[in-house]
């Protein structure tokens, strides 16, 4: 695990002199926004899978970021773990997590890391994706994935989401619980996206109310300043373009900096393998 250009226990992108970087993209749509901001509420949204599939268990790859073990302990859902990270090889388990996959009571919930897992770093290949997303349609789980670094992989949030894409492609219906704290630096907006993919819109009609009265008692309403933010950044093709260059130049830095210490490193003669520190995807803890 890699903390390349990472400050502080928060996981923040920081530049040389370990400052955090507030992006050009962010600086300007900050400007944007300032005079036509109405403070009204946004809507409300939450997680309900206790509620509407009380008798379902959530599996967890081992490991996994540590706070989704609270999350799904504080939300009384039995955990179950699958197979993902092979010590020895510093790469994926994938015959062990197939294995767990196939073994699953059919109908499963399962947590997926979009890409760049958190904390290995290690992601599964596109054929892989492909292999694990026919078998969830064979078995009908559902598969909720986490999407905390997207374009912090490999530096194309494009790219970044194709395991999304390839599910899509599928025909699962899909949650996905997304940030922008990372890509955008925004972490103290704690600005996200919760996305369900439903059949129809009546389904979605219903689960975006459930979704609504769950989230009230909870926190009522999101903050407006950094949802205004990246809906500002995001809706503007000038500004989308800028914010992929700022994300691009980022990921960049970092692998260069993995690469740069892994050639160090076997200059100073170690005997051991340091390949992994390229292969894996970087990580922001």
């Amino acid at each position: 695990m890699l903390h390349s250009g990472i400050g502080g226990d928060k996981g923040a992108y920081c530049d040389d002199n370990r400052k955090p970087v507030v992006l050009e993209c962010v600086r300007e749509a900050v400007r944007r926004i300032a005079s036509n901001s109405n403070m009204e509420y946004l809507p409300t949204g939450g997680n309900f899978q206790k509620r509407f599939s009380p008798d379902s268990q959530i599996y967890i790859p081992v490991p996994t970021w540590s706070n989704h073990h609270n999350i799904w302990r504080d939300a009384h859902v039995p955990q179950r773990t699958f197979h993902y990270y092979h010590p020895e090889s510093k790469g994926l388990d994938f015959a062990g997590l197939m294995d767990d996959v196939k073994n699953a009571p059919n109908g499963s919930f399962f947590l997926l890391h979009a890409c760049a897992h958190n904390p290995t770093g290690v992601d599964p290949t596109e054929e892989q994706w492909k292999e694990i997303s026919y078998q969830f349609k064979v078995k009908g789980h559902f598969a909720l994935f986490d999407m905390a670094y997207q374009g912090f992989a490999s530096g194309d949030p494009e790219r970044d989401a194709k395991s999304i894409r390839i599910f899509l492609e599928d025909g699962h219906l899909i949650g996905c619980a997304q940030s922008y704290a990372k890509n955008m630096g925004l972490y103290g907006q704690r600005v996200g996206c919760l996305s369900v993919v439903c059949e129809d819109e009546k389904q979605a009609v219903a689960v975006k109310s459930q979704l609504q009265q769950l989230a009230r008692p909870m926190y009522s309403n999101p903050p407006v300043h950094g949802a205004l933010i990246v809906s500002t950044i995001l809706s503007d093709p000038d500004l989308k373009k800028l914010w992929l260059k700022e994300v691009k130049g980022m990921a960049d830095r970092i692998i260069g900096m993995r690469t740069a210490l892994q050639q160090n490193l076997e200059k100073l003669g170690s005997p051991l393998s340091w390949e992994h520190i390229t292969k894996q995807w970087h990580v922001l803890l």
